[in-house]
């Protein structure tokens, strides 16, 4: 009948884009009217029982960016974007009651928050609402890989090598076309500023090595830069263990996690990359490390909230400390060693950390000070630019030997550091003092 429409709820979360948006793409085709929501719940802000908060200012201004950015492109095809500073589960209902929805459209999540999340908005909604959830932060899609959810193998080679022999990336999801102007919403309500997350506004630390805004069109621009214009890709797999500066590795990985890009747009434009350049190691290094990401997040869904528990996946016994003082010099940068220190003041200052850097200090948390390494993973929960829960508490079972490496291995902060910064120009620069005369 004329004039009745079916209006569709799209609720961001993880995919702060409109390209290559599976969840836009399917609202679109299920709906003629569209309504973007974002939600920022208090929850993630709040302190923790270890004196930080959940997340922190660094992640806190980079969502803020990302979600504003978010805000203007779904404008550009005349979607409205309603953001709410507020709890999904008391908003939601009214929300769905006064702009007239049907369905609302949301990216596959599991693990606990988010489940629970879900499951407390689901219980707040008319049963005739369809809430449809769509997988879509993959390189290989689940229905992609040759594993069932509990075979996904104890070991990374294992799955790599079977999903690139087997498995398929699938092409980015087409765009959309702009919706009709009368689609826009007016008066919808402003973003929070960091003060109204609980943060005093500040300027970048200039020493940092990930000095980019939150956004798709931030990220856009560096994948075009860092791909094309300079070809640094081509020397990935040289430069990828540096400690400074903003060309040592791609640094996609911020986007990534909040979805400001998507896996299969890297792969697709490094793909893009070796038809117009070069193939080589490097260019292939850089798809290796999108089939990692992927790997912790099959193990997630594998393993489900074991991936919080002290034992770890392998439900390993050691004996753990829950030692203050010596966690907080650690967050302090100020333990016996001085590549530790140096890495984890980059941290506390810019919200960054390079891949070598984590592994180090990871290692002198639960190998050396051996304090319970779920403490470490809720420091950087709040403080990295990149936090992934997948990545993150995958990464830190595995160097705390309750994961994914068999070999439980120790890494030597002294030895890494004359290798891998054997002059001290690292150290000095975030140490701010001559370590080596």
């Amino acid at each position: 009948m004329p004039g009745i429409h079916k209006t569709g709820l799209i609720w961001f979360t993880k995919n702060l884009r409109v390209l290559d948006n599976y969840t836009l793409h399917r609202a679109a085709e299920d709906n003629d009217r569209l309504i973007g929501v974002f939600f920022f719940d208090p929850r993630d802000f709040e302190p923790t029982p270890y004196g930080f908060k959940k997340t922190e200012r660094f992640r806190a201004k980079f969502l803020l960016e990302s979600v504003a950015q978010l805000r203007d492109s779904l404008q550009e095809i005349n979607i409205s974007l309603w953001v709410v500073h507020g709890k999904a589960e008391e908003t939601m209902p009214e929300l769905i009651k006064d702009l007239n929805i049907q369905s609302i459209y949301l990216q596959k999540e599991w693990t606990r928050e988010e489940a629970d999340v879900l499951h407390s908005v689901q219980k707040s909604l008319p049963e005739h609402i369809k809430i449809k959830e769509i997988f879509d932060q993959f390189l290989f899609h689940p229905q992609d890989i040759p594993f069932s959810e509990m075979s996904i193998p104890k070991v990374f080679t294992d799955f790599r090598k079977a999903c690139e022999k087997e498995a398929l990336v699938r092409p980015e999801a087409s765009e959309i076309n702009a919706l009709p102007k009368n689609n826009l919403l007016h008066n919808t309500p402003e973003l929070p500023t960091l003060e109204d997350l609980g943060f005093k506004s500040f300027e970048k630390d200039t020493r940092s090595a990930f000095p980019f805004a939150g956004g798709e069109k931030e990220v856009q621009k560096r994948l075009n830069y860092y791909f094309f214009q300079t070809k640094k890709l081509g020397y990935y797999k040289k430069t990828r263990n540096g400690l400074l500066g903003t060309d040592y590795s791609s640094k996609f990985s911020p986007w990534l996690a909040n979805g400001s890009i998507s896996a299969r747009q890297v792969y697709w434009q490094v793909l893009d990359f070796e038809k117009q350049y070069l193939k080589n190691q490097s260019t292939y290094w850089l798809i290796f490390e999108l089939i990692w990401r992927d790997y912790f997040k099959y193990i997630s869904i594998k393993y489900r909230d074991k991936i919080f528990l002290q034992g770890g996946i392998l439900q390993k016994k050691y004996q753990w400390s829950n030692n203050l003082n010596k966690f907080n010099s650690w967050i302090s940068g100020a333990t016996k060693e001085p590549f530790v220190n140096a890495n984890m003041l980059e941290l506390k200052n810019s919200g960054w950390m390079s891949n070598r850097g984590r592994q180090n200090v990871a290692s002198y948390l639960a190998k050396e000070l051996q304090i319970d390494w779920r403490m470490g993973a809720a420091y950087f929960e709040a403080m990295l630019l990149d936090y992934d829960v997948h990545s993150n508490y995958g990464n830190w079972m595995y160097v705390a030997g309750v994961g994914n490496d068999p070999r439980d291995r120790k890494f030597n902060a002294r030895l890494q550091s004359e290798r891998y910064d054997p002059s001290g120009n690292y150290q000095n620069t975030w140490l701010q003092k001559t370590l080596f005369e």
